[in-house]
């Protein structure tokens, strides 16, 4: 692999509480693919690859508002996201209650998203970005090609990935930088997502790849010095 800062980002989804923390509302079902793939240290190790090699980090965040609950129709997970408050906010303007809610970042996220240099898009509303400014602010900085990790692996994040492919990306999929829930009557969410990746992705790659890809990029040009 060999990747360009300039036209290369990370993208994550929804890297919040209430999917990757065993404090999450949805810990029961995705609690095992989380902790087999040791998703939370992968996302960790990319962030920091792409914070200290300057490539660009996304993140599409999912939020849900009292007046989403008012929707007449749903598919079966949106309806049991609002069900169970899952990425429940008080209103988008609204920050009370949010610190350290299901719907705020994984504490160890945290120095990366904040940082500056992040760029966090408005929030999806179903699964996809068709609902959020992710491609406009990709497009305006000239990216394409993406990193892509985070949750749920074959609905948020497939998702994004579909999406992405049919705007002209170029799209590699972090295998064990994500994972899916485990339902007991919908299946395995993260082994259906790993077939379709196959199919559809540029690329399905591994953590220890990508950050040695962005470690071994040309570093940047120092201001008012040269390489």
């Amino acid at each position: 692999m060999n990747w360009n800062r300039s036209d290369t980002a990370v993208v994550f989804i929804d890297p919040q509480n209430d999917v990757l923390s065993p404090t999450g509302i949805n810990w029961a079902v995705t609690g095992a693919s989380v902790t087999e793939n040791n998703t939370v240290a992968h996302m960790l190790a990319i962030f920091e690859a792409a914070q200290a090699s300057s490539f660009g980090m996304f993140i599409s965040p999912h939020y849900f508002y009292p007046t989403d609950h008012r929707w007449l129709f749903n598919g079966a997970l949106e309806a049991d996201e609002l069900r169970t408050g899952t990425f429940g906010r008080r209103g988008p303007l609204d920050l009370d209650g949010f610190l350290g809610s299901g719907a705020d970042w994984l504490d160890d996220f945290k120095p990366y998203i904040e940082d500056p240099r992040t760029v966090v898009v408005s929030p999806h509303k179903v699964f996809g970005p068709q609902t959020n400014d992710l491609v406009l602010q990709l497009r305006k900085r000239r990216i394409n090609r993406i990193l892509l990790g985070g949750m749920l692996a074959n609905m948020c994040v497939e998702s994004h990935l579909r999406d992405l492919l049919e705007q002209g990306f170029e799209v590699y999929v972090v295998r064990d930088a994500i994972a899916g829930p485990r339902h007991p009557e919908w299946g395995d969410g993260y082994q259906a997502a790993l077939v379709n990746y196959a199919f559809l992705a540029h690329g399905v790659v591994w953590t220890d790849d990508v950050v040695a890809a962005m470690r071994a990029a040309t570093p940047p040009v120092a201001a008012g010095g040269t390489q």
